[in-house]
């Protein structure tokens, strides 16, 4: 049986205190789960990730940002998640920080958690095995990935690149390298 390729964007969003910004849906996919927000990407009318990115920012979150307020950390395909689609979901870290938390909308409600609450809380089961884990690992760099999710819940996961950040800490991505210094 075939099944629709859905594409998507995800908005990774933090906080002054370094704590995720996640949204408990209120609709499908992942109702009742926490995750971060953000939405399909328009492919009617040829709207690009960073575009959409951008998009479900200011409607989710009241926020108006440009491509420049947004760092591509991963790129995630999924065949076959809970046997209704296949998707492509572009993830991208936020780099403004928030202030205050976002108002309740249609899609759910928001609040923010600290890492090590974050694997206490109902996630998605793809979420929780390998796409926050890889992208903690790869904040400021890099990651592509694909999961085969199977009719049984099994998740086959395959890491396509890693670019990590060899000094990643937490916090903002860094925009400027310091000269390496030469014995």
């Amino acid at each position: 049986m075939a099944l629709p390729y859905r594409i998507s964007t995800l908005l990774y969003c933090f906080n002054e205190q370094d704590q995720l910004l996640l949204m408990k849906r209120s609709r499908e996919p992942n109702r009742g789960l926490w995750s971060p927000c953000g939405g399909k990407l328009r492919t009617e009318i040829g709207e690009s990730p960073y575009a959409c990115a951008c998009r479900e920012a200011r409607e989710e979150l009241g926020l108006h940002l440009t491509p420049a307020d947004l760092h591509l950390t991963g790129l995630v395909s999924e065949h076959g998640y809970l046997g209704q689609a296949h998707w492509l979901m572009f993830l991208f870290e936020v780099r403004p920080r928030l202030r205050r938390l976002p108002p309740p909308h249609a899609e759910g409600h928001f609040a923010f958690f600290s890492w090590h609450e974050l694997m206490n809380l109902p996630l998605p089961a793809t979420d929780r095995e390998s796409i926050w884990p890889w992208f903690q690992q790869h904040r400021g760099g890099f990651f592509a990935a694909h999961c085969h999710c199977y009719p049984d819940g099994r998740h086959e996961w395959i890491l396509e690149e890693s670019r990590p950040v060899l000094s990643a800490a937490p916090g903002p991505p860094v925009t400027e390298a310091a000269p390496n210094p030469r014995p």
